[in-house]
């Protein structure tokens, strides 16, 4: 058998850094698609109908065939120990609170991470029970991740539901019958903190930055839409998002300079 000594010409060279580029590119904005506020405003519909009092607005998410995801970061203790409707949330994904402005009792955090799904945002008739999902709660403190994960919809049976027509804290809780309801209606809400069991080992009021993701998913287990948010607690450092790109962009530059050398040694 013969050895093949063809080499990869500089030409080949760069167009498979380009399509590197350009694949990462198109990963990037399928990203951004979902990291955006949900609706182009921010808001969920029908409304906000857990609890009472919490005001709609600065929710991250997509409607996907009107299906609609969306998670949002809330101020859960102020000075005085009280919930506010307020977001910090800088429009994209990202929700920022500084624990030192706050007063917040042991084994809880600053924020509540608020989630809402809406199956039937065209009036298409569907219902909860016609989708599974995935809610992935980040517990790696740092810029990196490690996800736990449930079906949060499904399983959380003190999620409040209702449907299109449902209005702001009107909401029905009703924990010791979920399982049988819950396929009855096409809205589910809720809001958690930290210190309801999402923390793991570390305690609930740790700072650092967060991620959570929520995923509807069809009867065939594929991804049917999702949204996904960074909650940062406290003075944390986190990298710019552009790190990425310029890490692929260094790679082109240093191979366009490798491919410069070798036409002059050509010449």
């Amino acid at each position: 058998m013969q050895k093949n000594n063809s080499k990869k010409t500089p030409s080949n060279l760069a167009t498979k850094v380009i399509k590197l580029l350009s694949l990462t590119a198109v990963l990037s904005l399928s990203f951004n698609a979902m990291a955006a506020p949900i609706n182009g405003t921010g808001n969920i519909t029908p409304d906000v109908i857990f609890g009472s009092g919490n005001a709609n607005g600065s929710w991250t998410g997509e409607t996907v065939n009107g299906v609609e995801v969306a998670l949002r970061g809330k101020l859960r203790y102020n000075a005085s120990g009280a919930p506010e409707n307020t977001f910090n949330y800088d429009g994209d994904r990202t929700y920022t609170f500084d624990p030192t402005l706050s007063s917040i009792p042991a084994n809880r955090s600053v924020f509540n991470f608020e989630y809402a799904v809406n199956v039937d945002a065209n009036s298409s008739g569907a219902t909860l029970d016609d989708f599974t999902y995935l809610f992935e709660y980040d517990l790696d403190p740092t810029a990196g991740t490690q996800f736990s994960s449930a079906d949060m919809i499904t399983l959380k049976t003190d999620n409040s539901l209702g449907d299109s027509t449902t209005g702001n804290g009107q909401g029905i809780e009703d924990p010791g019958n979920y399982a049988a309801v819950y396929g009855n209606y096409s809205v589910a809400q809720n809001s958690q903190n930290r210190g309801f069991g999402f923390s793991g080992t570390l305690d609930a009021a740790t700072e650092g930055m967060f991620t959570y993701n929520l995923l509807v998913l069809d009867a065939n287990g594929v991804e049917f839409a999702r949204s996904s948010i960074d909650i940062i607690v406290g003075d944390v450092p986190v990298p710019a998002p552009s790190t990425v790109a310029c890490l692929f962009v260094g790679a082109f530059a240093l191979s366009f300079a490798g491919m410069r050398r070798r036409k002059q040694q050509i010449k």
